[in-house]
C-alpha cells in the first residue's frame, strides 16, 4: 500500500502552476504576486542559544514571560475556551521550544510578519499562533491583544534575546528529508511504531495519562491535531519524527523508517480539517487545502479519511 498518488497529484499541480504563473507574468492584467513561504534554515549545527529561564528577569516583563511559558508547555491551561483536544504547545516544540530542529520559538520569532502559503497572506506572529489553536489545538484562537497571546508572544521575545532578525538560522523549523525513492510505506511504518513508538503514544495512539494529566499526546482520533494542522502533513511529521523521536534518541530512526512511520500515524482518523466547515464538500476541501503529502479525501482500509462531521470537541467560533 504505497502512497505515491497525492505527490504525483502535487508534482503535476506544481508544473501547472508554474506554467499559469509564466503565463500570467506576461500579462498586464495580473495584480498577484504569489511568494513561497519563509525561506529554509541553512544548513549546519545551530549554535544560537537561548536564555536559560533562571534569567528571567523579576519584573512585570519577566511575570508576563513566565505566564508564556508555562502556557507553553501546558497549553490544557486554555482547555474548554481556546483548547479542544490533548495537545500542549511543547508537544511539538520540545523543551519548551529551546530545541533546534524542534520548531523553536527563538528561530521563529524574528522571521515575522512573513508570507504563508496556508492563508495566502502576510501573517504578524499573533496570527501564526492563533493558527496552532485552529489546527494544533483543535481550538479557537485566542483573540489579538488578549493575556494569553501576549504572554505567548512575550515569551518567544524572550527566547530570541540576542538573535538576529529577519534573518534564517540554522536549527529553524524541523530538518529537511527527501522522500525515499520508492515512497512511503504505512504497513511498513505500523511495524515501526509498535517497535519505537507505541510504549510512549499507545498502540491505539491515545497516547498516556498520568491521573488526569496528559504526559504523551495522542497522535490519532479526537485527542490529536486535526486535519488542517501541519503535522497531519507525512513530510512535516517525518521530519520531526527523525530529529526528535524516539523521545531522547534523536537521528535514531532510518530516513526511510521515520517517512513509514509518519505516513502510518497520519494515515489514521482525528477531527475533521475546519475550513470544511466553509466548504461545499470533502472534495472541495481536499482540493483547495490539501495537495500535498497526506491522506486527507484519501481511501485508506476502505474507509475515506475525512468523510465525517466530526470536529472533536471543538464547538466552532459561532459564526
Amino acid at each position: 500500500m504505497r502512497k505515491l498518488p497525492k505527490s504525483f497529484r502535487l508534482a503535476m499541480g506544481i508544473m501547472l502552476a508554474n506554467v499559469t504563473l509564466s503565463a500570467s507574468a506576461q500579462d498586464p492584467q495580473t495584480e498577484r504576486d504569489y511568494q513561497v513561504p519563509l525561506p529554509p534554515a541553512p544548513s549546519g549545527d545551530a549554535v544560537f542559544q537561548p536564555p536559560l529561564e533562571s534569567a528571567i528577569p523579576d519584573n512585570q516583563y519577566g511575570d508576563m514571560v513566565r505566564k508564556g511559558r508555562d502556557l507553553f508547555v501546558d497549553t490544557q491551561q486554555l482547555r474548554g475556551t481556546h483548547v479542544f483536544n490533548e495537545q500542549n504547545c511543547s508537544n511539538c516544540h520540545l523543551d519548551a521550544g529551546r530545541m533546534a530542529n524542534s520548531a523553536p520559538m527563538w528561530a521563529a520569532f524574528g522571521m515575522y510578519p512573513a508570507y504563508r502559503g496556508k492563508n495566502d497572506k502576510v501573517n504578524t506572529l499573533a496570527e501564526r499562533i492563533q493558527g496552532c489553536f485552529t489546527y494544533s489545538m483543535n481550538g479557537i484562537p485566542p483573540e489579538t491583544g488578549s493575556e494569553s497571546l501576549v504572554a505567548l508572544e512575550t515569551y518567544f521575545h524572550w527566547l530570541a534575546t540576542g538573535a538576529p532578525v529577519n534573518q534564517a538560522m540554522p536549527g529553524r523549523g524541523y530538518a529537511k528529508l527527501e522522500t525515499p525513492q520508492g515512497g512511503y510505506d504505512p504497513e511498513r511504518g505500523a511495524q515501526v511504531y509498535a517497535e519505537q513508538c507505541a510504549v510512549c503514544h499507545g498502540s491505539d495512539g491515545a497516547g498516556q495519562k498520568v491521573g488526569d494529566r496528559q504526559v504523551f499526546p495522542p497522535l490519532w482520533g479526537d485527542g490529536a491535531y486535526n486535519w488542517g494542522a501541519g503535522m497531519h502533513r507525512v513530510n512535516t511529521a517525518a521530519a520531526f519524527i527523525k530529529a526528535n523521536m524516539p523521545l531522547g534518541k534523536p537521528y535514531s530512526l532510518s530516513d526511510e523508517d521515520a517517512w513509514d512511520v509518519a505516513a502510518f500515524i497520519n494515515s489514521h482518523e482525528r477531527p475533521q480539517d475546519p475550513r470544511r466547515r466553509g466548504m461545499e464538500s470533502l472534495e472541495a476541501t481536499d482540493r483547495t487545502f490539501h495537495q500535498h503529502s497526506g491522506y486527507y479525501g484519501d481511501d485508506v482500509g476502505g474507509q475515506r479519511l475525512g468523510d465525517h462531521d466530526n470536529y472533536g470537541a471543538n464547538p466552532g467560533s459561532g459564526d
